[in-house]
């Protein structure tokens, strides 16, 4: 930074030098082009700070902007574990080195019903771990239905090649039975896997394998059955939305042998992968020399064991603001509207984070006139605020905000009107 400081001094008196300016405000226009030059130099050369954002977008679970908050609660408590030492891998009661992963496996096994659990870095590497302990050098069948792309091009294909698995496809892209797992099955059939679709949806002449039946066919063949649950719903949840979409705790119920998901997704923690399921599965997962490389540190393990006691004793989740009852939310609207000078119209929120895809949340949100210049003040503001354009307004759902900030996101706005 001084670098750049002392490059825009030098500048500066160089200019000085060579072309005075003649007047004060003359000085004042040269001063300030070179600190929007050094500001400049400093963005390209060390990047700008990560910085705390209002998402008024209506979609939660927004990976451009981090994807599911931390309850208020949660985040509060952190810095006395992340600032000072704490009992990570030690035992207070016997003064003995203990393991990283039991206080989040009690936790995940007690909301899930598995018998044992263990945290990955990220729901990838949850599946990565899987295959490379289970599939290395040998057969995994999947239906053609379910090898979905996700964020950043990465893709379930790609997954098993990098963990040393062999691919086998079943089905086709719209239609997969039981009977296509069945026949696919051979001597060198090391499990089989089912992945949730969680960011598409195929309608119309459609048919996919359930899990219930691949439970029976992976028995009755003595073949593991993992599924790549996806979306972190660790328990059903009564949103029309998920309907229809299994969660943890049910395809454990069912006999699932192992099941992975994300943590920073529906259940409303940090990055993470979470995997359950048999214990002696997960042991030899866990014994695996690639789960060092994969497993987190312990400001994931702070923040996951935090969000997973807020879900065992059914507190109150960020996620939850999305089906605010329709009264309430009306009622914050009409609040801030006119601080805002915003109409109230119908607008459709969306989960987001791949789950529940094509399946919007009705409801409302406020409307200004602008367009892409508005929105733009309205990123570089402060705090910055992320809205959306639509049919020439801009649109700010409030569903996706706090309600602790509904001062600050009109005080950011009427900083944006002003120009």
């Amino acid at each position: 930074m001084r670098r750049q400081v002392r490059r825009g001094i030098d500048t500066l008196r160089r200019r000085l030098a060579d072309d005075p300016p003649t007047s004060e405000e003359g000085l004042k226009k040269l001063v300030d082009e070179l600190i929007q030059q050094v500001a400049a130099e400093l963005r390209t050369g060390v990047g700008s700070k990560l910085s705390r954002v209002l998402n008024a977008t209506g979609i939660f679970l927004h990976t451009n902007l981090g994807r599911a908050p931390l309850p208020r609660g949660v985040a509060a408590r952190l810095p006395a574990l992340l600032d000072a030492y704490c009992d990570l891998e030690l035992d207070l009661d016997s003064g003995r080195r203990s393991e990283r992963n039991r206080r989040a496996e009690l936790l995940l096994t007690t909301l899930t019903g598995a018998e044992a659990a263990l945290v990955a870095n990220n729901n990838a590497g949850a599946l990565v771990l899987v295959l490379a302990t289970l599939a290395r050098d040998r057969e995994v069948v999947v239906s053609r239905g379910e090898l979905v792309e996700i964020g950043g091009s990465f893709r379930v294909p790609d997954i098993l090649r990098a963990a040393g698995a062999r691919l086998v496809e079943v089905g086709t892209t719209n239609r997969t039975r039981i009977e296509d797992y069945e026949q696919a099955i051979g001597p060198e059939t090391a499990l089989l896997l089912k992945v949730h679709p969680s960011n598409y949806r195929i309608s119309g002449f459609v048919a996919s394998a359930e899990a219930a039946g691949l439970v029976t066919l992976a028995r009755g063949r003595g073949l593991p059955l993992a599924i790549d649950e996806g979306s972190g719903l660790l328990r059903p949840h009564p949103a029309p939305q998920l309907q229809g979409h299994e969660s943890v705790q049910e395809l454990i119920a069912l006999g699932a042998d192992l099941v992975c998901s994300s943590g920073d997704k529906l259940l409303g923690g940090p990055q993470a992968g979470l995997l359950v399921g048999s214990k002696g599965l997960i042991q030899s997962c866990h014994r695996h020399p690639l789960y060092r490389a994969l497993r987190p540190d312990r400001v994931a393990y702070a923040c996951l064991e935090a969000v997973l006691r807020c879900h065992l004793a059914e507190g109150a989740l960020p996620l939850n603001r999305l089906w605010v009852e329709r009264a309430v939310h009306r009622s914050r609207l009409e609040g801030l509207a006119p601080t805002c000078g915003a109409e109230i119209v119908e607008a459709e929120a969306f989960v987001g984070g791949g789950a529940a895809p094509e399946r919007p949340i009705s409801g409302e949100a406020l409307a200004l006139p602008g367009d892409s210049d508005l929105l733009y003040r309205l990123r570089l503001g402060d705090p910055p605020v992320v809205g959306y354009i639509r049919e020439g307004r801009l649109i700010l759902d409030l569903r996706t905000v706090d309600p602790d900030d509904d001062a600050l996101l009109a005080t950011a706005v009427t900083a944006a009107l002003a120009g």
